[in-house]
């Protein structure tokens, strides 16, 4: 992959406005993929999350912004802290039980957690919305192995604020070994995709 940063779209920074769409009836139905995320945004149909365009961006490791501050602890009561992303490529997902392309895209997460996993890659999921006991049904239900954080107080959002648009959801990020954002997915994953990407970071 060319290494110029950024690769492809930036339709996905039109929703850093944030979504105002609290409090509306979550729908189950999938959930269109739309031109632009502000779009969605706009159009008050219910949902309660903007899908991301399933754009991919790619940061020159020159060019990447500090590691970032990530503090929270995770359904099990374990804290991470800034250290923890240190020396090893980690995989962010932020994702809530009720959004669709979650649940479509959470065995394709877990396949390549456990293919990566012996390089040392660790993933962790960040729940924007749920309470543990819904959380933990998901990761049963779709056979996620890895843990993720609660993060219902927005503080992990908070830490990649300018990068993961507010409400964009599922959005995926890969983390180098310095704790930087190497390159980010909008929107649902597809499973070759995020391995190149992965496999880019590691090799650094």
């Amino acid at each position: 992959m060319d290494s110029k940063t950024p690769l492809t779209s930036r339709r996905g920074l039109l929703a850093a406005g944030g979504v105002l769409l609290a409090g509306l009836t979550m729908g189950l139905s999938a959930c269109a993929q739309e031109d632009a995320l502000a779009k969605q945004a706009k159009a008050g149909d219910n949902k309660n999350y903007v899908a991301g365009d399933g754009s991919v961006t790619e940061f020159a490791k020159a060019d990447r912004s500090s590691a970032i501050a990530i503090k929270g602890s995770l359904f099990d009561g374990t804290t991470i802290e800034p250290k923890d992303l240190l020396g090893k490529v980690t995989v962010l997902n932020f994702w809530f039980a009720a959004c669709a392309p979650c649940r479509v895209e959470a065995p394709v997460l877990e396949e390549l957690h456990q293919e990566f996993k012996a390089q040392g890659v660790q993933f962790f999921g960040v729940n924007l919305r749920d309470e543990k006991a819904t959380a933990e049904a998901f990761e049963k239900s779709f056979g996620v192995g890895y843990q993720s954080f609660d993060d219902k107080n927005g503080a992990v959002l908070l830490s990649v604020s300018g990068i993961v648009p507010p409400g964009a959801v599922p959005t995926t990020l890969v983390l180098d070994k310095d704790g930087k954002v190497a390159s980010r997915v909008l929107g649902e994953i597809q499973k070759s995709t995020l391995k190149a990407l992965i496999t880019s970071a590691v090799a650094e």
